[in-house]
């Protein structure tokens, strides 16, 4: 018979690499056909195979006896496809595929859009029902450059967030705890489907099914479409470098090298013993470009993560000499993958308004946020992993030994507009022997919920956008492990719940001041005022939105506090106490603050006419906003003068005052978990 809207000349573009919707042709596609003159609803099975001698189909609708159901051969496309009247949505079925030899090899559907949880491995006929009701978000995501837009990311490995809780039930607790912590965006580690739970999702089977282990796809449709609801991005690590070895996966699919380098240089992961993708052979590029678009598309996701990029980035990597193949110029760098990379990034951004497209990228690789028509990668953001080994290295010394390694917390900003950075506190800093965030930190209990409510503030305030895993937000004690889950008894207890509040207060104050997050990526946001007091642990500088909105950051990495410290303020006036992360709202000595407010003085200090003197308690960060409207001091000058003056000031003090987003952030959209309504300012004022 003739396989139902399908034809050579629908293949065209796969066999050429250019195919973004191969969803529609291939897989399992429940459709109406005409069939020997009558009308009839079923499903069109088609998959690639150009090296098999054969193809049948087994199901549960035929008693899975592959001899009832073979597939045509469409002629010089390598795609065997055929129509089964009456099955639907819901069927089980796997392809049988008879190879070279004449072996037979039973394979699980490659664009499988729901399959078996493990360890079964049956591909399930799926069609969505789903009704979207997100249109304001997708608005606001198609108005928003989020370079210059508030980006706080929560991290979740979703099985184990709260263990035996499926998609629709997150779309209630994981909502309400983001919501409530004031994050605008969560990632979810891998959600494709993958047989082995303990591989947290980088060991990928079917590249098109979420897992199925929380439920079906309309059921994460439904988690998505929750969270944006919510006023809450999504975020979705996507993993392209490299693919399971399951014999009835993708691994020798027509029992050749397909899916797969056939060169075990380039088709070999010798870190992860896992197949690499062949990303110059048009059909897998064909595949994978249709995967990228699949999830933003089908799924609404926002934002692709897309693992591990220095691996496929450079052929030598993690490879011996002698282990690897220059590239056709004699480099190391894999050409293909980056001409992959790049087509991904233009099509998305071209196709999807707002979407974001982030590299876990490792290396100094030049550009990877730069556009591709300038040569880049075409990447929106990158993750910063120097700025995370280098802080994590400074955590976890004793403070009487951090003054010796001052500047690993200031290198950062030697290269930190070379990119769009996100600074990244992930999964992968929390196991495999690393310890927890409290544990990194030395010394007692005190001092390290301490350091880490300081550790934060840093964070939250140094250029770039934030992203932490789950259960680093109340400072869990052990080490994560996905087979118990997060230790939630913990963050109701002292010291977990003061780590929690802070969270929560500083992504408050982060949504509702531009100058936290609107010149992220450009030089004019920041300005040292002291960075090199590294006797007293002590780092200070400014951000700025460039239009007047103005916050001083000091930080004291020393648990001796710091009275009466001078720093330079780049406009005269009150400057509001808007964070102390000592006082007791945050289980701190509550002995060290600044009244609510500091107000400078015409003494000279860090290259400013204007300072001011601030106390930093033990181990503490206080952040101070200024306040333009403030009644002035006695003496000082009428208050209409004044506000005009400051706010000259305050553009004129930036380095390059250009206000580079008109965009206006949502409002959080819930009080703050029960952080004390009594910030320090509200509190002494």
């Amino acid at each position: 018979m003739t396989v139902p809207h399908l034809s050579a000349v629908d293949f065209t573009g796969f066999g050429q690499g250019h195919d973004t919707e191969l969803w529609r042709r291939l897989g399992a596609v429940v459709l109406d056909a005409e069939v020997d003159g009558r009308r009839v609803r079923g499903t069109r099975f088609s998959v690639w195979a150009p090296n098999a001698q054969a193809v049948r189909l087994v199901g549960d609708f035929n008693g899975w006896q592959g001899d009832r159901t073979w597939l045509e051969r469409i002629e010089g496309t390598g795609i065997w496809a055929t129509f089964c009247e009456g099955v639907g949505s819901g069927a089980l079925y796997k392809f049988e595929v008879q190879t070279a030899d004449g072996s037979w090899l039973t394979k699980a559907d490659p664009m499988a859009r729901f399959c078996e949880s493990a360890p079964h491995t049956a591909s399930i006929v799926y069609e969505s029902g789903y009704r979207w009701n997100d249109d304001d978000w997708l608005w606001y995501r198609g108005e928003t450059q989020f370079h210059a837009a508030p980006m706080s990311v929560y991290e979740v490995h979703l099985g184990s967030w709260r263990p035996g809780l499926g998609y629709s039930q997150l779309a209630d607790e994981l909502v309400a705890h983001v919501t409530a912590m004031g994050f605008t965006h969560v990632e979810f580690l891998p959600v494709a489907e993958h047989p082995y739970r303990g591989s947290w999702g980088y060991h990928v089977t079917g590249f098109f099914a979420p897992q199925s282990r929380l439920g079906t796809p309309d059921d994460f449709r439904y988690l998505v479409d929750s969270l944006h609801r919510a006023g809450i991005g999504v975020i979705m690590d996507w993993v392209p470098g490299h693919f399971a070895t399951d014999e009835w996966a993708l691994a020798k699919f027509d029992g050749t090298a397909l899916y797969e380098h056939p060169d075990p240089r380039r088709g070999w992961h010798p870190d992860w013993g896992s197949y690499i993708f062949d990303f110059g052979r048009p059909e897998v590029r064909s595949f994978l470009l249709s995967n990228a678009l699949w999830w933003v598309d089908q799924f609404h996701i926002d934002a692709l993560r897309v693992d591990a990029v220095a691996s496929m980035l450079y052929l030598d990597y993690s490879r011996p000499d002698g282990g690897w193949e220059p590239n056709v110029h004699g480099g190391r760098e894999n050409l293909e993958a980056i001409s992959l990379l790049q087509e991904v990034n233009s099509h998305l951004y071209a196709r999807k308004p707002g979407v974001t497209m982030i590299a876990e990228e490792s290396t100094t690789y030049p550009g990877v946020t730069r556009r591709v028509d300038q040569g880049g990668l075409g990447f929106g953001f990158k993750w910063n992993m120097g700025w995370m080994n280098d802080s994590l290295g400074y955590l976890g010394r004793r403070p009487e030994h951090r003054s010796y390694h001052h500047h690993e917390l200031t290198f950062s900003m030697t290269y930190s507009y070379s990119e769009n950075f996100v600074l990244p506190i992930s999964h992968d800093e929390v196991v495999h022997g690393k310890g927890s965030m409290y544990e990194r930190v030395p010394e007692d209990p005190w001092r390290k919920f301490a350091t880490l409510k300081a550790y934060y503030a840093f964070m939250w305030s140094h250029p770039g956008k934030q992203l932490i895993f789950m259960g680093t937000e109340f400072a869990q004690r052990r080490e994560f492990s996905e087979e118990r889950g997060i230790d939630w008894q913990e963050s109701d207890q002292w010291g977990h719940r003061a780590v929690l509040r802070t969270v929560a207060e500083l992504n408050r104050i982060y949504r509702e001041h531009p100058a936290l997050w609107r010149a992220d990526t450009d030089p004019s946001g920041f300005r040292w005022i002291d960075a090199d007091n590294a006797a007293d642990n002590l780092y200070s500088y400014l951000r700025f939105d460039g239009a007047g909105d103005i916050i001083a950051c000091v930080i004291n990495f020393s648990p001796v506090p710091r009275q009466d410290v001078r720093i330079g303020l780049p406009a005269a006036g009150v400057w509001t106490e808007l964070l102390n992360t000592d006082t007791d709202d945050f289980d701190g000595t509550g002995s060290y603050g600044n009244l609510g407010r500091v107000s400078t003085v015409e003494v000279p200090s860090h290259g400013f006419e204007q300072s001011a003197e601030v106390t930093v308690g033990p181990l503490s960060a206080v952040f101070l906003h200024f306040d333009a409207e403030e009644d002035p001091e006695p003496g000082s000058t009428d208050i209409a003068t004044v506000t005009a003056a400051q706010r000259a000031q305050a553009r004129v003090a930036s380095p390059r005052a250009t206000t580079t987003s008109t965009t206006t952030p949502r409002p959080a959209p819930v009080e703050n978990l029960n952080v004390s309504s009594r910030s320090t300012s509200r509190q002494q004022n």
